[in-house]
């Protein structure tokens, strides 16, 4: 089974969150780094209602959890995690899921 993590980021007040830097840089940075530990596919997804929970959700398909699990904690990961503050001063809420 697939090993996903779903990376949302909460709507805060007074938060900046950089839309065009996620989707056109950090987006490409986490594809080029994970890409090769067996990441699949990542979408960036944003809400359509008026009072969303989250600004933004990246959900990010792996071949399985435990190649996840191994992305998640090579070398590369943080580079990936380093790019954060660099579109956002939201605190990243990460949920790991198999489907």
């Amino acid at each position: 089974m697939a090993g996903i993590l779903l990376v949302s980021y909460p709507v805060t007040e007074g938060a900046r969150f950089d839309r065009a830097y996620y989707t056109d840089t950090h987006m490409p940075l986490v594809k080029e780094k994970w890409g090769p530990l067996g990441l699949t596919d990542a979408l960036a997804l944003f809400p359509d209602d008026d009072a969303p929970a989250a600004v933004a959700v990246a959900v990010l398909t792996f071949t399985d959890g435990a190649v996840r699990d191994a992305a998640m904690s090579a070398p590369v990961a943080a580079e990936v995690f380093g790019d954060v503050p660099n579109f956002t001063t939201i605190s990243p809420a990460a949920q790991r899921l198999t489907g």
